[in-house]
């Protein structure tokens, strides 16, 4: 496995794991499969985007996009993170993480955040092991499927950005 930043060619990989995500109930309010298209809107040029691939396969990727638009907030960008089923658990999210942090810190950022679900037990697995941690919850933040969801705010410091 190998990541590297992504680029807009990648929109269809990077949709249909988005899609297997958004059907599985288990990462995001999402409801409505994305289109490659959707997904190239994503490259805006200032919010990195990584993919894992394996055996010339995407298998994850992770993307960042933007916070809050007031500009005391530019350094801070929103995470999201996702591994083709058939990759879970091996790693490929992690190494996708990894990766994100890297590019986030050339670009800039100081700051990665997030939502988890609490049931969302691999993922916060996943991002404790790569310096997340646990800032609050949001109880109630959303419906799925009719029914409310809590989530978990999750955030990341990048040091090397904190410096004046």
């Amino acid at each position: 496995m190998r990541a590297r930043p992504a680029g807009p060619d990648d929109a269809p990989a990077i949709a249909r794991i988005y899609n297997e995500g958004i059907e599985d109930r288990a990462a995001t309010f999402e409801t409505q499969p994305r289109t490659p298209e959707d997904v190239r809107g994503w490259f805006d040029g200032v919010h990195p985007i990584v993919v894992v691939e394996e055996e010339g396969r995407i298998i994850a990727f992770a993307s960042t996009s933007t916070y809050r638009p007031r500009t005391c907030y530019a350094g801070i960008a929103e995470f999201s993170v996702y591994a083709a089923r058939a990759a879970r658990r091996r790693g490929a999210g992690r190494l996708a993480m990894e990766a994100l942090i890297r590019e986030a810190e050339r670009a800039g950022f100081w700051k990665l955040v997030s939502r988890v679900f609490p049931e969302n037990t691999a993922s916060l697995r996943l991002l404790r092991s790569v310096g997340f941690r646990e800032v609050g919850r949001y109880e109630k933040h959303g419906r799925l499927d009719g029914a409310w969801r809590d989530v978990l705010i999750v955030e990341r410091l990048i040091p090397a950005n904190l410096t004046p």
